[in-house]
């Protein structure tokens, strides 16, 4: 079914509580994630991107309201049961092993395999394709470290399709990527949305690059958290109130954040 809502939002609070005192880092946000759509968050540094998506994916929870994800309760999902229906790309370094690319892109298959991990067939296939998907077959006998950079981030992404869910969240992928990689990953990203029909969220700086290739944006600033296509956002006005800078302004006709 096209568009099918995949992750709902509504009026959810976001923070954290500390020596009983709940800390509010934004409020009201509604949002909602469909089937076989890019969407790309944004917001300034310490807008609380992160927090937003550690609450959507169940890891803390919202200090009100509920996430629902395939119209149930996000804190409802049993682990394993979560990790069929969410796949989460942090940025975080591996942890140091001797594991070979297929072997990373195989443990996406935990949430299906036995108690001792053994891959069936299908766990094999799904590996094989999630390789194929982003191109990088021919890495599968390297081990992860001998990998660049760009390299390893198709391989995390591959992690998460061999996960197989319905939606894949992505905390800040192009990081610590040059230009070429950065613009690579993106028609990646936007590739597999349209070619899997799997939701892809992911919290980005790249702004401009956004922009021209996502679907839909959440934007958030300290006063709201909007959701909506990034023409529409343009022809409202909407980046003008991404940063408090009198020298870093939007440029609606040619699409990009320009500096004066």
């Amino acid at each position: 079914m096209e568009n099918k809502i995949i992750l709902q939002a509504s009026q959810i609070s976001i923070g954290y509580s500390h020596k009983k005192e709940k800390i509010v880092v934004a409020s009201d946000i509604s949002i909602s994630l469909k089937k076989g759509k890019l969407i790309a968050l944004i917001g300034a540094n310490g807008i609380g991107k992160s927090t937003l998506l550690k609450t959507i994916t169940g890891i803390q929870k919202p200090l009100l309201g509920a996430v629902f994800l395939n119209e149930k309760k996000i804190t409802d999902y049993e682990p394993l049961d979560l990790a069929q229906n969410l796949s989460i790309v942090l940025t975080e370094k591996l942890p140091p092993s001797n594991l070979t690319v297929f072997e990373l892109i195989a443990l996406g298959r935990q949430p299906y395999t036995n108690w001792m991990g053994t891959l069936s067939d299908i766990d094999i296939v799904k590996v094989n394709e999630a390789m194929a998907l982003t191109q990088i077959s021919h890495l599968a006998t390297k081990k992860h470290y001998e990998i660049s950079d760009g390299q390893l981030q198709k391989v995390l992404i591959a992690r998460a399709l061999a996960q197989d869910t319905p939606l894949i969240i992505l905390d800040e992928p192009t990081t610590h990527l040059d230009l070429l990689h950065k613009v690579a990953l993106f028609k990646l990203l936007k590739k597999l949305t349209h070619e899997t029909g799997k939701c892809i969220l992911f919290s980005t700086h790249d702004i401009d690059m956004a922009i021209q290739l996502s679907d839909e944006m959440i934007i958030m600033t300290p006063e709201t958290v909007l959701q909506d296509e990034p023409c529409n956002f343009i022809s409202k006005g909407s980046f003008n109130t991404l940063f408090k800078d009198e020298h870093i302004v939007f440029d609606a006709e040619k699409g990009k954040f320009m500096i004066v």
